[in-house]
């Protein structure tokens, strides 16, 4: 589940008082070490030029005062004087010597070799401690201003992340534009957090307004467009039952007919389509040969002339709970394409416990063709009959009920359409 503001809010002041704490801790580190060394370098030199005033002024037996802080040692060239063994073997410069905690400082002039050491273990240690307690005080103090920014940040975020949990709860049915108006958000409510107010309550009136003129549309075209064919479907089986018709009527009579009922079929699709989800469809139990049969009868006509059969295979008997014409309207298009696109040899319709398959020997699509094949209006030729809207309204209705459509097509070699229901 994605994150919300306020929890990335917390999350990065988090990291920046984490990193700021680093720093302060590196910065401290890095600074203390570089004073301390520049310290005892200088407070090394500085002793070893006092030893050396001493030496210039009596070269033969200088005496070199020590503490218990600071030793001098004083080889004279050409004698053998003895140093303690753990400066016997340092080379001219400075040095620490981290068993005994002491610098030594080796300097060579043309009187000798002077030896300087000295323990700045009090001082390292009080140095580091007020360097630990400015690493404290500083850790301290950027988590306080990190947590007091926070704090201000979360109070500002706070009408934002309300207005989201709002919205996230919005029924289009009843939402409740009243509790978006800038008096009832909690927090600071600035001017982009009532821009935004107002933009969502407007939104909402609008979605309502919309939801409403849907369902409106629904329902007046489900009996507005039903009636006027119901009346001429009527009245085309009433003249086709008229034996006084010419033949050249009667065909284009049948032609009506046909498009009457197909008219009916589309109207019943797309205001199915129309409707919410969370709304149900009226169904009922029905059998898919029955429904098979019922669309095989009204394609035939297309087929005359052409050298195509068309049969029907597949002993199962299933049945469906679910509206009966929406089969028949995916089932009408995948036939009525496969008819179209037929010039020569055969159509099956083969059916299944759970699904329906539809095999022609058609032109087939390319790759190409298939991936585009949804979409609506596209017609992979353009010289044909139909409009382009078949399949895209067979792929939905069939997403709407649970029914997916595949398409398997080779060009030249035909194509196999199947309606999965189980």
């Amino acid at each position: 589940m994605p994150q919300g503001i306020p929890r990335k809010v917390r999350y990065a002041f988090m990291i920046q008082a984490a990193l700021g704490s680093l720093v302060i801790v590196l910065g401290v580190t890095i600074a203390f070490s570089t004073s301390m060394r520049v310290l005892v370098d200088a407070r090394l030199r500085a002793q070893a030029d006092e030893y050396w005033s001493v030496i210039e002024r009596d070269p033969v037996n200088p005496v070199l005062p020590e503490t218990d802080v600071v030793h001098g040692y004083f080889l004279r060239r050409g004698t053998a004087e003895q140093l303690p063994s753990t400066l016997r073997r340092l080379t001219v410069g400075r040095h620490f010597l981290a068993g005994e905690g002491r610098d030594v400082l080796v300097e060579s002039r043309e009187a000798g070799v002077l030896v300087v050491s000295m323990d700045f273990t009090h001082a390292r240690r009080v140095l580091w401690m007020m360097g630990a307690l400015l690493m404290l005080g500083g850790i301290v103090a950027i988590h306080l201003v990190s947590w007091f920014t926070y704090r201000t940040t979360r109070r500002l975020v706070a009408p934002v992340s309300w207005l989201a949990e709002e919205v996230s709860r919005w029924d289009p049915d009843a939402a409740d534009v009243g509790k978006l108006i800038p008096d009832r958000i909690p927090g600071e409510v600035g001017r982009e957090v009532d821009q935004l107010s107002n933009a969502l309550t407007t939104l909402s009136s609008r979605v309502q307004a919309f939801v409403q003129r849907e369902r409106d549309f629904t329902r007046d075209a489900s009996h507005e467009l039903r009636t006027p064919l119901t009346v001429i479907r009527v009245a085309s089986d009433m003249l086709l039952a008229d034996e006084a018709i010419p033949q050249r009527s009667h065909r284009s009579l049948q032609r009506i007919h046909r498009a009457t009922r197909d008219m009916e079929a589309v109207i019943d699709a797309f205001l199915i389509l129309a409707r919410e989800d969370d709304i149900a469809v009226q169904g009922e139990d029905f059998d898919v040969h029955d429904v098979v049969m019922e669309e095989v009868e009204k394609v035939q006509p297309l087929l005359q002339g052409k050298p195509v059969e068309l049969r029907v295979s597949g002993h199962t008997r299933p049945r469906l709970d679910a509206p009966p014409r929406v089969l028949g309207v995916m089932l009408g298009n995948l036939l009525s394409n496969a008819c179209i696109f037929t010039e020569e040899g055969s159509i099956e319709v083969e059916v299944f416990d759970d699904r329906v398959v539809v095999r022609d020997t058609g032109i087939g699509m390319s790759p190409e063709v298939l991936q585009r094949v949804y979409d609506p209006f596209y017609r992979a030729d353009p010289f044909r009959s139909g409009k382009g809207m078949g399949l895209s309204i067979v792929r939905r209705l069939g997403e709407r009920f649970g029914w997916p459509v595949s398409l398997d097509s080779r060009p030249g070699q035909g194509t196999t359409a199947t309606i999965r229901y189980g």
